[in-house]
């Protein structure tokens, strides 16, 4: 899909050249995209809670459009009196929607025997703070986490972060063999069929900026290391 900003640069130049206002309605607003941004997939269109203003979901990303199809903005509605944020609810629900596609055969599980709250984590082999993260694993599990990783290598594909990826999930044991990376430890180089790429494509959907980048199971995303009793507090504040 079209990044933001080219999405953008479309739609003020369709502006400029119609200047036409249409009447106000989901099929206007499809009809608007298709012929700016031709290869934009529109998943919904739906009203905001503002008047003449609409939600337009594609993919993970969420763009608000006038009803007349002609502008756009890409950004967070807030609800002043009430001082909550209107989009994030709809961003969340499309993040659980895009991790539930990722089979958990596809993901490398730390689990303790009892659980409460699944995790799961964009995770680089070198990063300081997802190595930090992995060394508290034993902690997390003690309180009720259980966490799935994903691989986000931020350096690319063919990078030494994205081959040492690969040796992880392609090693006989896969638990052991992210420990021992995540402890700085050589790992065994090898190469097999992965879903590397797979996990990489869906953090560039969902915007990733960094690792480690944590998913709860209600769809927010939490930047960046957080220690396991937070983590626990966040999980059940969440879960409210």
């Amino acid at each position: 899909m079209s990044s933001i900003s080219r999405v953008l640069l479309s739609l003020v130049v369709f502006s400029l050249v119609t200047g036409t206002a249409l009447a106000g309605d989901a099929a206007t607003i499809r009809g608007a995209l298709a012929k700016a941004i031709p290869d934009v997939k529109i998943d919904s269109v739906t009203p905001s809670p503002i008047d003449g203003l609409y939600e337009v979901m594609t993919g993970t990303q969420l763009m608000y459009v006038t009803g007349d199809g002609r502008y756009f903005f890409d950004g967070r509605i807030v609800d002043l009196k009430t001082r909550t944020d209107i989009s994030e609810p709809r961003l969340a629900a499309a993040r659980q929607q895009a991790v539930a596609k990722i089979d958990e055969e596809n993901m490398v599980i730390f689990a303790p025997d009892d659980y409460k709250h699944t995790v799961t984590v964009f995770t680089d082999i070198d990063c300081g703070y997802c190595r930090k993260l992995h060394s508290q694993i034993d902690q997390y599990g003690e309180e009720g986490i259980r966490v799935r990783y994903l691989f986000y290598p931020r350096a690319g594909k063919g990078s030494s972060a994205y081959k040492d990826a690969v040796s992880v999930w392609c090693a006989d044991d896969r638990q052991a063999a992210m420990t021992d990376a995540k402890s700085g430890k050589e790992v065994e180089a090898k190469t097999c069929d992965n879903p590397v790429d797979e996990h990489m494509a869906l953090g560039g959907d969902l915007g990733l900026r960094g690792t480690p980048a944590l998913v709860l199971e209600s769809g927010d995303m939490v930047p960046g290391y957080v220690d396991p009793k937070r983590l626990s507090a966040l999980l059940e504040k969440s879960g409210q």
